[in-house]
């Protein structure tokens, strides 16, 4: 079917081109390759071979006596041959014969090889096999100087997790260290063939990068691994679509993805296109690439005008409870701390909460009454659960979700839930922190609540107490502390209506 002169590299069937045959191991194609040396078949063409699922591959060693060169050609005869195949155990990843005679090799069947191999690769991988609607993923973490080890590990870790959210399995994952991202493909050449070849070993159908990706560098390792690519932002993304269940929600998840989606569609670009005007953009019309370019860019409009009126309803509602003087309170926190579930255990308000990170999106706000042990006087304080953070909260979901952020901007203070179960605990405060810190609006005071401490020991726990004393602890789940949590709540409303807000401060 194909006949190449060069080099492995230059010779070998680009991904994209190659058969696929649904859950089958290999791809149904035989190679006959040729070598000026009696040498065994290289790692570099084993490599080649790999990447591109071959059933077999035979390399004719053209040497020995009687090689000579005519007129620029060489004439001689094959002084040996060599049989290269996949095998299905993930210790060796192929095998490769003794020198063989022509008369041995033609002798040898094919198809009841290839059967076989197959039937192997079958009862190896049943233990591997995932259901249909689950991707197979293989993650792809880059360390580069400006990222600390332990950084790098809770990231891949958090990259796991949102994975598992989404519906994926992880079945291994793969580290670089680099100074700095590769501009072409992230990783290095020879990385980038380590991924195919782990894919293809592991059977994974998604690679997933801990950081975000250029269209570029998509294309680029899509080409060169056969097997789609996604960053880390494309997957949150995917997740919020998943979660989104208000007509709100839905909104504000599709603006994400288009703005996220509009320079990612191949083609000429915008410096390029057709409707610049100038020489070499005049023609017929609009190219089907342009076409869905400006239908993204109607949308993205329309749903920006939405989102507009959205944060418009959502103030007048904040008008009606400022007018009615009830103080309010947002719950902020990293994503999975347990702020849904916190909300459930003051307020009875049944949203829901799952051990998932983004279980929910929508912001939930239930009132809670309170008797103030000092003056003995009920109050009444509004509650508003928000959408989780992350380490790096992509640009386009700040901005596609500022309805429900400015929940916390226009809030009269702030509760900081904590899961202090979690080995990270501090990097998220932190990531919360940065986050809060890029608000348009400076949020109000801040009480900082450590929740889940029925999991934790008691060094944690007094590591917490130290660096944060005036912090309340807490367990939303067993209902431990709710009741001191409530008079604080009633404190910092207090101290948030008698001060201007000038800054975040902890209580």
């Amino acid at each position: 079917m194909r006949v190449g002169v060069g080099s492995v590299r230059q010779t070998q069937i680009p991904p994209s081109e190659l058969p696929r045959y649904g859950a089958e191991r290999l791809s149904g194609i035989r190679c006959i390759a040729t070598n000026l040396t009696a040498e065994p078949i290289s790692d570099a063409t084993l490599t080649a071979m790999a990447m591109q699922r071959l059933d077999a591959l035979v390399m004719l060693a053209l040497s020995g006596e009687g090689f000579e060169r005519r007129g620029g050609g060489a004439t001689g005869y094959i002084q040996s041959a060599y049989l290269a195949h996949l095998v299905p155990h993930p210790e060796s990843t192929w095998t490769v014969s003794p020198p063989l005679s022509l008369d041995v090799l033609s002798k040898q069947d094919f198809l009841e090889l290839t059967e076989s191999l197959e039937a192997e690769f079958r009862r190896e991988y049943v233990a591997r096999q995932v259901g249909d609607d689950h991707d197979r993923v293989l993650l792809v973490g880059v360390m580069t100087e400006r990222t600390s080890p332990q950084r790098f590990q809770d990231g891949l870790a958090e990259l796991a997790r949102l994975v598992e959210t989404a519906g994926g399995t992880v079945l291994e994952q793969l580290r670089q260290k680099r100074s700095h991202p590769h501009p072409q493909t992230v990783v290095g050449e020879g990385k980038v063939q380590e991924i195919a070849l782990t894919a293809q070993t592991v059977g994974a159908n998604l690679i997933v990068f801990d950081r975000d990706l250029s269209p570029a560098q998509v294309r680029n390792l899509e080409a060169q691994i056969g097997i789609r690519v996604v960053d880390r932002t494309e997957l949150i993304l995917d997740i919020f679509a998943q979660r989104a269940q208000s007509g709100a929600g839905k909104l504000q998840v599709e603006l994400a993805q288009l703005e996220y989606m509009l320079p990612r569609l191949t083609g000429r670009g915008k410096a390029m296109s057709r409707l610049g005007g100038g020489i070499g953009t005049r023609g017929p019309g609009e190219t089907k690439l342009e076409t869905e370019r400006r239908a993204i860019q109607r949308r993205i409009s329309h749903l920006q005008r939405e989102v507009t009126q959205l944060q418009s309803h959502r103030a007048r509602l904040r008008q009606r409870r400022q007018h009615e003087d009830v103080p309010s309170v947002a719950i902020v926190g990293y994503t999975n701390a347990g702020k849904s579930t916190l909300l459930n255990a003051l307020t009875n308000a049944e949203v829901y909460t799952a051990d998932q990170l983004f279980a929910t999106l929508d912001p939930t706000t239930r009132r809670l009454r309170v008797t103030d042990l000092a003056t003995h006087q009920p109050v009444s304080i509004v509650l508003t659960d928000t959408v989780g953070f992350i380490h790096e909260l992509p640009p386009s979901l700040m901005d596609a979700f500022r309805a429900t952020l400015e929940e916390v901007t226009e809030a009269d203070a702030l509760l900081h839930v904590v899961d202090l179960s979690h080995p990270a605990w501090q990097s998220q405060i932190r990531s919360v922190m940065a986050i809060l810190t890029q608000m348009p609006v400076t949020p109000g005071p801040a009480l900082l609540a450590f929740n889940k401490v029925d999991q934790v020991g008691s060094e944690t726990l007094a590591l917490a107490q130290e660096e944060f004393p005036q912090a309340i602890f807490i367990s939303a789940g067993e209902r431990l502390g709710l009741e001191t949590l409530r008079q604080r709540l009633v404190q910092l409303v207090r101290y948030a209506n008698s001060s201007s807000k000038v800054g975040i401060e902890f209580h």
